[in-house]
């Protein structure tokens, strides 16, 4: 039977998706935690197939915590479950390893079809966002989503106050090539310093404050 983690820092919100799951006799909800450390414990302690994560939990966003969730427990699937429906967080999410999607405005049901699809191996956004991504246009306006892979490595980095040379170890690579990756992201978000790429970061809620 799968077992399953619920990570949402409202009671009343834990318990209604546990009792949604729960009607399903082959689901079964093995643990509940309100934050991130409870989430970390809980994955740790009981293995689970799948988690449940909130995007705003009171201890930093949880985006940074599906990439560690993921590190910790690397065959396991994670679903977001947010009232965040827009960019980037969906494509934020997906990226650090989310393969589901599904705001808190729709129908409850849709939450044990993401958790059978991506249990199955499968990729689930719920109906609002497919509607939204099926009618966008192919030119994205979001500068957020022209940044290369480096480049959004870099944008985090100096968000969270490293300094170019910091940056440079961390990701292996020469400080030249640092300050030309962070010429582009400025260039790109039409930032005019970290100043600026800690607000676009905070804003999105790709960093803890």
């Amino acid at each position: 039977m799968p077992r399953i983690v619920l990570v949402d820092d409202h009671a009343i919100v834990r318990e209604g998706f546990k009792r949604l799951i729960e009607l399903e006799p082959d689901l079964d909800v093995v643990a509940e935690a309100r934050n991130a450390d409870e989430a970390v414990d809980a994955v740790t302690q009981h293995r689970p197939d799948l988690v449940a994560v909130d995007l705003s939990l009171p201890d930093g966003s949880g985006l940074p915590l599906i990439e560690h969730l993921g590190s910790i427990a690397p065959g396991m699937k994670i679903i977001v479950l947010s009232m965040h429906d827009g960019e980037p967080y969906v494509s934020e999410a997906l990226r650090r390893g989310a393969r589901g999607y599904v705001t808190k405005g729709v129908a409850p049901e849709e939450l044990v079809a993401a958790v059978r699809s991506v249990l199955g191996g499968d990729q689930y956004l719920s109906s609002d966002l497919r509607e939204r991504r099926s009618g966008r246009p192919t030119t994205d306006l979001d500068p957020f989503n022209r940044l290369t892979a480096r480049e959004r490595e870099v944008f985090l980095l100096l968000a969270a106050g490293r300094a170019p040379k910091q940056v440079a170890a961390e990701l292996g690579i020469g400080q030249k090539t640092i300050y030309i990756h962070r010429a582009a992201v400025m260039n790109k978000l039409n930032a005019g310093s970290e100043l600026d790429l800690y607000r676009m970061a905070q804003e999105r809620g790709l960093i803890r404050t």
